[in-house]
């Protein structure tokens, strides 16, 4: 081995470090990083779960002990199996309510801002209808009108969801379709379609992003809210939501409501200090590039 094989070898973590931002690189990203990779650890290796969250192992009611560490619920069910558990269907469901909403309203954000007119005119007031409701007022009525399950409720926080989006992405849309990179490739003979999904997806793309990462958490914590009234997850199936609202009628038993409830927190202050993170990275390359155009 030389001695230029030995400096590359020292010198390839330090530039693996400084390929990742400042601001992604302090103590509180890197504490809700590992909270994040934690609960992954949970979702995709079913052993870390201590008991069968659907069995009974003991007394009902039971306080924590040696044998259920956070006591067991009105059923004699494993209180902290189910809190973890109740990961696998919490956190994957709100990152599907973030996607499917980020989907539908980049792509409505991207129609309506490239053709305008009539166009833009209807799928805006389409929009506008949507916000006239109180986000989570029309998901319950959604939610309600499906039928209460997890699916409904990740359909009706999605559609509620999408406007947000869509603005977001055709103001950006307006403010570049008429740059000298898209009306250039137009003239060449570039078609519409072609000409959204090469030049202004790619351009919207970093602010549906950070958007997205913001909404994460809030996305989890709506699905819990619907969950919490009976419109989301289905008894026996463990969700954080539904878990709050089986305690409720237990105020002495602090433990049937505070596992689930810390276990919110923690998953949504994490995603919303990475969010905020990524934001404040990205936003001063947003604008070079909105300048730039």
């Amino acid at each position: 081995m030389t001695r230029t094989d030995v400096i590359s070898m020292i010198a390839a973590p330090e530039r693996a470090r400084r390929r990742i931002p400042a601001g992604l690189r302090t103590p509180s990203v890197i504490a809700a990083a590992a909270v994040l990779i934690a609960w992954l650890a949970v979702i995709l290796i079913p052993a870390l779960t201590p008991q069968d969250p659907l069995a009974t192992v003991g007394p009902a009611l039971a306080p924590p002990d040696s044998t259920a560490l956070l006591g067991t619920d009105a059923l004699g069910r494993d209180n902290l199996s189910r809190t973890l558990a109740a990961a696998r269907t919490s956190i994957p469901n709100g990152l599907m309510i973030v996607a499917a909403a980020a989907l539908i309203g980049t792509a409505i954000g991207l129609v309506a801002g490239f053709f305008g007119g009539w166009i833009d005119e209807i799928l805006m007031r389409v929009a506008d209808l949507v916000f006239a409701f109180p986000g989570i007022i029309l998901a319950m009525a959604i939610a309600a009108a499906l039928g209460p399950s997890v699916q409904n409720a990740v359909i009706a926080a999605a559609i509620s969801w999408w406007p947000a989006y869509a603005r977001a992405v055709r103001s950006i849309v307006l403010a570049l379709r008429e740059s000298e990179f898209v009306l250039s490739n137009r003239l060449s003979g570039v078609g519409p379609f072609r000409s959204i999904v090469v030049d202004l997806l790619p351009a919207v793309s970093g602010s549906v992003l950070v958007l997205a990462m913001l909404d994460i958490g809030s996305a989890i914590l709506f699905l819990a809210g619907l969950s919490f009234l009976g419109l989301g997850a289905v008894p026996p199936t463990p969700e954080w939501g539904s878990m709050i609202s089986g305690a409720v009628q237990y105020f002495d038993q602090w433990w049937l409501a505070v596992a689930p409830g810390l276990a919110i927190v923690s998953v949504v202050l994490a995603f919303n200090i990475i969010g905020d993170a990524i934001r404040d990275n990205l936003e001063p390359r947003l604008n070079e590039n909105g300048a730039g155009s």
